[in-house]
């Protein structure tokens, strides 16, 4: 976490790499080599960023999707977060014996990102979304296969570098798939499938809701550790400010968010307005724990969304479509479409999370990478466009929220840079930048 132990995790690295070199060298063309991988003996090198609960996750999945994956390099904040996903992993069935992180490649501080990328040829990246533009163009420049978790920034100036990379990701034929989930999902994709094909009419309207408890509360300032500085106290709670989480509405109600988009062919809306605020005592953070938002596209069709994270309440993650000719329902009791040809999901229900890996790792094998790039920009800058809605109390046009100048990540040297926390927003005051 200090800077002595980055140069530590960096000389390690490089005299790990010198040691491995021309093999390494050669490897490091993995991208422009697909044709390579195809007889599906070869090894794939795996490298996580962001050892989390997600992330650890992630990496199981990306194990269980290809017997010849091997987890080689992992890179987090925090030294103990990389000790305690070993273990995780290393008690996985299955996959024990592909958990080969030596020491060298075991990278902890806030340039670890950089010896994990250059260490692997596909990497995850699970760290809190503001870091994600910078590591997912890095992994885009150095012609690695990418799994990267939702969302893809938290401001609009994150999200165009994403969008950048992402164009420069589709030359070089590199796969891209976004941790949104749902995507992935049999059921979901049969019904949307359904809904875009016409089965309910032209869509009128919808609305999603992602009401939950909270999911990283806030500790109280009395728990700080003495001499621990403000970047890393906030990177520890990174939930709870705006330019690490993007708040509840972008970092999690994405998912929602993406159904929306889903069912309107991913074209963007054209405005939105939304209300919300701060319910619950924030502690020192600066997220909103509640917002809705009112989505507008150019055909007059409209598509709302409910986000809440407050304890004691009711929670529900349900999605309701209303078309020319039916409608169609996502709740926990089923997937189902009610029109001139009723119908209900009946068919097989794999997990999604292991879906999003096995088929990136198929299509890697078979040389033609699944490509999430513009999609998943797509829902990202509509939940922050929200967002931005909700914080100001403007309409906000999907032009002003592209073109948004508003910078809420910081540049960032080391654990003792300092960092503005921006105050609570407040509707009517907070200005649109």
């Amino acid at each position: 976490m200090s800077n002595s132990s980055n140069d530590t995790t960096r000389r390690s690295f490089l005299k790990s790499t010198a040691e491995a070199g021309t093999a390494m060298a050669l490897m490091s063309g993995f991208s422009g080599q697909a044709g390579l991988y195809a007889a599906g003996d070869e090894k794939i090198r795996v490298g996580l960023v962001g050892c989390g609960g997600r992330g650890s996750g992630a990496a199981n999945q990306a194990l269980n999707a290809d017997p010849n994956a091997v987890l080689v390099a992992m890179g987090d904040a925090f030294p103990e977060k990389i000790e305690s996903s070993i273990k995780s992993l290393k008690a996985q069935k299955g996959i024990a014996d592909r958990v080969q992180v030596d020491e060298d490649h075991q990278f902890s501080g806030l340039d670890a990102f950089r010896y994990v990328i250059d260490s692997c040829d596909v990497v995850i990246l699970a760290t809190p979304p503001g870091f994600r533009p910078e590591q997912f163009e890095y992994a885009v420049e150095k012609g690695k296969h990418i799994f990267t978790e939702k969302p893809m920034a938290t401001d609009a100036p994150g999200v165009r570098r994403v969008m950048a990379a992402v164009k420069r990701a589709q030359e070089k034929n590199l796969a891209v798939v976004a941790g949104f989930c749902w995507r992935y999902d049999y059921a979901k994709r049969a019904f949307f499938e359904k809904v875009l094909a016409g089965d309910i009419g032209d869509v009128l309207c919808s609305y999603g809701t992602y009401l939950t408890n909270p999911v990283k509360t806030m500790p109280d300032e009395s728990t700080r550790p003495e001499g621990m500085s403000d970047l890393e106290w906030m990177v520890r709670n990174w939930y709870n400010f705006t330019w690490l989480s993007g708040d509840g509405l972008v970092e999690q109600a994405c998912h929602t968010v993406d159904w929306i988009s889903w069912s309107k062919g991913d074209k963007p809306p054209v405005s939105c307005t939304a209300v919300g605020g701060r319910q619950v005592p924030a502690k020192g953070g600066n997220i909103f724990d509640h917002i809705e938002v009112n989505y507008l596209w150019e055909d007059d069709t409209r598509a709302f969304m409910a986000q809440r994270q407050i304890s004691g309440c009711h929670n529900e993650n349900n999605f309701y479509v209303l078309g020319s000719k039916g409608k169609g329902t996502i709740t926990r009791r089923g997937v189902s479409i009610t029109g001139e040809e009723d119908w209900r999901y009946k068919g097989p229900t794999p997990n999604m999370y292991q879906v999003e890996h096995d088929e990136m790792f198929k299509s890697i094998r078979e040389g033609k990478p699944i490509d999430n790039g513009e999609r998943m920009v797509t829902s990202t800058m509509m939940a922050i466009m929200g967002r931005m809605a909700g914080y100001t109390g403007k309409e906000v046009t999907w032009e002003m929220a592209w073109n948004s100048e508003e910078k809420l990540v910081p540049e960032i040297g080391n654990w003792d840079t300092p960092v503005d926390l921006r105050p609570m927003a407040i509707p009517g005051a907070t200005l649109f930048e």
